[in-house]
């Protein structure tokens, strides 16, 4: 096969990868995303795990500025990530990414439209975990992820062959326990509920079978009929 014969075939599975239906999911997902992190845990100060924890963690023991080691770990985990989960997810990451900065960016134009739940962590918690889970949940339903955090918990899932909600808290609880340095233990909790609930969220929404709903619910319906 030619160059141009590689080339073409390339652009038309880039084509039939980047379906509208696809698009539209990822972005709705990165907006659910970008919306609770600057509604909610931007506001309350409830902290999430992974790579944003590892990114605070790192400022705080080395002085290392998060401009600089924000990209650098995405980039290591995106790098890892493209061995085991291939250029596909790597080009539709590179879009979940351009989308999750520009809802962020929309959002930033006006001040927060939710209270500030600072004084009420365990409701910041709560909601910021379900935002966070419906969001990335979309993201990586569609093949896609928005940030390090979520490649690097594909990776684990595929490599040690556990549930993703696993290896996601495999990470954050990792980050969390060593943010106990400079973090206090009633914030931390905080921070375990709300990675904890994003974590099966996520997990339940990339496994959820529509077919297999359907199915049930059809057996549903015609036992109700016969009855």
């Amino acid at each position: 096969m030619g160059v141009i014969e590689k080339l073409k075939l390339e652009w038309q599975e880039t084509v039939a990868l980047f379906s509208m239906q696809r698009m539209v999911l990822i972005a709705l997902g990165t907006a659910a995303l970008s919306f609770g992190i600057y509604n909610i845990h931007q506001q309350s100060g409830v902290s999430e795990g992974g790579v944003l924890g590892a990114i605070l963690l790192l400022h705080h023991w080395f002085r290392l500025p998060s401009s600089f080691v924000s990209p650098l770990l995405d980039l290591l985990c995106y790098v890892f990530a493209f061995k085991y989960l291939g250029k596909n997810f790597i080009k539709l990451s590179l879009f979940s990414s351009i989308s999750l900065a520009s809802f962020f960016r929309l959002w930033e134009l006006s001040a927060p439209v939710l209270p500030n739940y600072a004084d009420a962590p365990l409701m910041a918690a709560i909601l910021g975990g379900l935002f966070v889970g419906v969001g990335v949940g979309i993201i990586v339903r569609q093949g896609g992820s928005s940030g390090g955090d979520d490649a690097l918990a594909l990776v684990i899932s595929k490599l040690f062959h556990i549930r993703i909600s696993k290896a996601y808290l495999t990470t954050d609880l990792t980050v969390l326990l060593l943010s106990l340095s400079y973090i206090s233990w009633q914030k931390i909790i905080f921070s375990l509920i709300t990675v904890t609930l994003s974590s099966y969220l996520i997990d339940f929404i990339k496994s959820f079978s529509f077919a297999k709903s359907t199915a049930v619910s059809k057996v549903s319906v015609s036992k109700v009929r016969k009855d």
